[in-house]
């Protein structure tokens, strides 16, 4: 287990939020990171591995026109799945993997070429489209190296996300103690 997993499982934990995944690549790696820190029942919803195209459209609802015209390795198909995984699992927080680990390219792109998406409850002005954030990684390494990156970028990004979140709480708490607005 990472000490990333282990931060967002206890900033999940703090602040009574739940997580799922939708991945790709990553064939269920995020999942796994997630659930091996002790106590992330709490927070985990689950995870769909939507391996093979046409199960982001059906499992996830990725618009299958944008995968017929792009391909699954693409930022605006990372942004659907984290979002889709979120709304089908019922969780506040929803993250996403597609990528091509290699050995050969796919749908155009060059192996290494990966996009991690969170999707969430996110403040106002928080400058995310549609609730999410996508990342486009290029990565250099073999096939386990681009898998394991692309599981500690997602987790870093949700991380970023939950950290801001738990920074804003910690404000409004100190200002209302205070006796502030």
């Amino acid at each position: 287990m990472s000490s990333t997993a282990t931060e967002v499982v206890r900033l999940l934990t703090v602040n009574g939020g739940t997580v799922a995944v939708a991945e790709s690549l990553t064939g269920g790696l995020v999942a796994a990171e997630i659930t091996s820190v002790p106590g992330a029942s709490k927070v985990f919803r689950g995870s769909v591995t939507a391996y093979a195209t046409d199960l982001k459209h059906r499992l996830l609802g990725v618009d299958a026109t944008l995968l017929d015209q792009r391909g699954a390795v693409d930022p605006q198909v990372a942004a659907q799945m984290a979002a889709g995984v979120r709304k089908a699992l019922g969780a506040d927080w929803g993250l996403a993997t597609t990528g091509v680990a290699g050995p050969d390219p796919q749908d155009g792109q060059d192996v290494g070429t990966v996009y991690v998406a969170v999707d969430g409850p996110f403040a106002e002005g928080a400058g995310s489209a549609s609730g999410g954030k996508v990342r486009r990684l290029r990565l250099n390494g073999d096939r386990a190296e681009i898998r394991m990156e692309s599981v500690r970028s997602v987790l870093a990004l949700l991380l970023a996300e939950l950290a801001g979140e738990q920074t804003g709480n910690e404000r409004a708490q100190d200002t209302e103690r205070n006796g502030g607005f």
